[in-house]
């Protein structure tokens, strides 16, 4: 019996993880060289921080989530690494501080509008960081927490128009392919309403779904007609 691993991601192929792969690879190498060549003279800090890895895998494999988007990557990290940084201040007791840091990074990346899970490392890191993150104090937020997700981004930005994949993701229907309106295709206000009911949150976009019923309308309808026809045809 063939053994497999099923798909972790819905739509997810070997190009698109190979592709990802690579991205990663260049664009966390680029931001540590930049980041490098910029602040040289920064020797007591750390130039490349962990939670880029995170941010990596959001960007260049799932660039399509609405947490890999550039406002929540940069917004993200940098919102983060300030309250982690204010805690660490406030809050003498390094384990409360550590909870308080992750918990209150969730809270100001939602009012803000840009969660990304990064953020809770980068909150956390700014807490449990060491004397080189504890001495560099309110810098820390900025560099190198903010220009690495800054370069992560563009470097996201770049190699997405090379890959085919569309970064900062906007919802792009099939031209030519995409009826105005299909029978069984639920309106975006009952997804809205259905969406409420289950009380989860899905990391995808309401956008995204409604063009995914969509396409999912049209294939119905057009294997519906093969259907028709075989039927009549016999």
């Amino acid at each position: 019996m063939r053994f497999s691993l099923p798909p972790i991601l819905a739509g997810s192929s070997l190009r698109d993880q190979t592709v990802a792969g690579l991205g990663a690879l260049i664009g966390i190498a680029l931001t540590g060289a930049i980041g490098a060549a910029v602040f040289l003279h920064s020797a007591t800090l750390a130039l490349l921080v962990a939670p880029m890895g995170v941010s990596a895998v959001l960007v260049f494999a799932v660039p399509s989530s609405p947490l890999a988007q550039p406002w929540s990557v940069i917004g993200g990290n940098f919102v983060s690494a300030l309250v982690g940084v204010s805690v660490a201040r406030l809050v003498p007791n390094p384990d409360l501080a550590a909870g308080l840091a992750v918990g209150g990074a969730i809270l100001a990346m939602s009012w803000l509008r840009c969660l990304h899970p990064p953020g809770g490392a980068a909150a956390l890191t700014a807490v449990i960081g060491g004397p080189a993150v504890a001495s560099a104090g309110y810098l820390f937020p900025f560099v190198p927490v903010a220009i690495n997700a800054v370069l992560l981004t563009l470097a996201g930005i770049a190699f997405h128009r090379l890959s085919g994949h569309s970064y900062p993701h906007r919802p792009v229907p099939v031209v030519g392919h995409m009826a105005p309106a299909l029978d069984g295709v639920p309106h975006p206000e009952d997804v809205d309403r259905a969406l409420h009911d289950l009380g989860e949150t899905f990391d995808v976009s309401r956008e995204d779904l409604d063009l995914l019923f969509r396409r999912v309308g049209f294939h119905a309808a057009q294997r519906s007609r093969a259907e028709a026809q075989a039927i009549r045809g016999t």
